[in-house]
């Protein structure tokens, strides 16, 4: 059930991570309280996961499903750059997040 969690909050951090690029420096009142709410969401759920998994593993998991998410998602909605060692960087993370589940 912790994985579960963790899961969410990683998608939750995506979340937050891709709104702030909509709230224009906090100017948008909604999605300035919708990437709030998701970045409150996330932490908390982070918390409750780490209730059984270990921290640096639970962190690394979190942080990683964050920044491949944001990534591929700033590809998709904004046009950044999709070069093969952009993908291939985004293929390491994601091997180290496997790596780190497998190992807990």
């Amino acid at each position: 059930m912790a994985w579960s969690i963790l899961l969410v909050a990683g998608l939750l951090e995506v979340a937050w991570a891709i709104g702030l690029k909509y709230t224009e420096g906090f100017t948008k009142l909604v999605p300035s309280v919708l990437t709030l709410a998701a970045m409150a969401g996330s932490v908390i759920l982070l918390g409750l996961a780490l209730k059984t998994l270990p921290i640096g593993t639970a962190y690394a998991v979190w942080t990683g499903i964050g920044a491949v998410g944001t990534a591929a998602l700033g590809i998709i909605l904004f046009g950044e750059p999709a070069a093969a060692f952009r993908f291939a960087s985004i293929g390491l993370i994601v091997a180290g997040i496997v790596g780190l589940k497998l190992v807990s």
